[in-house]
């Protein structure tokens, strides 16, 4: 049997060495589970079409041992590359951190930025189609995810949940520096 790989996307101006990255690379690979970290392209400036096509241009070859941590856009991110991936292709899951379809509290220039993000719809039917293995962590005073966006993974995915205390939106700036979670579910 292969062994399982993993692949992070980070953040909306993040990159690979961003908040909690390294702690989790360094633990799975600990346990023998290689990880993929990338830095997105223009990180300040997130376009779909441009971090999907890095995805499609970086990952050569997924299988049901291969996993997705994805942390506020980046699960977005992830949620789109599955949704373009092609038939017969099943992976073994996805842990999102922060996930959403809608962010709340953002500056015009911000929402300018995420408003296809918001807007450009998702075929979940495809995505399921690829995974059906979703755990979406949620902190109950994240700034710009609202709890309300629990249900929609719920609904849309079947996602397991977990609402955290005092995470903020799981950045350094919040003082969050390992999320143990993402272990239990990957190994």
């Amino acid at each position: 049997m292969k062994n399982k790989k993993v692949y992070l996307i980070h953040r909306w101006g993040g990159d690979s060495e961003s908040d909690w990255y390294g702690w989790v690379k360094k633990e799975l690979e600990k346990k023998g589970i290689p990880v993929g970290v990338f830095d997105m392209p223009d990180s300040e400036n997130p376009k779909i079409e441009k971090w999907v096509k890095y995805l499609e241009e970086n990952i050569k070859e997924v299988d049901e041992q291969t996993y997705f941590i994805g942390h506020s856009i980046g699960c977005q991110t992830i949620l789109r590359y599955l949704e373009k991936l092609h038939k017969h292709k099943r992976i073994g899951g996805c842990v999102l951190i922060a996930p959403w379809f809608n962010l709340i509290n953002l500056e015009a220039d911000e929402l300018k930025i995420a408003h296809p993000w918001i807007n450009a719809l998702i075929d979940f039917s495809r995505i399921l189609e690829h995974c059906n293995n979703f755990l979406c962590i949620f902190s109950k005073d994240d700034p710009y995810v609202h709890l309300d966006e629990i249900e929609k993974f719920k609904k849309n995915l079947g996602a397991k949940i977990i609402i955290k205390e005092k995470q903020g939106h799981f950045t350094e700036d919040d003082g969050i520096k390992k999320i143990p979670e993402i272990l239990e579910f990957i190994t």
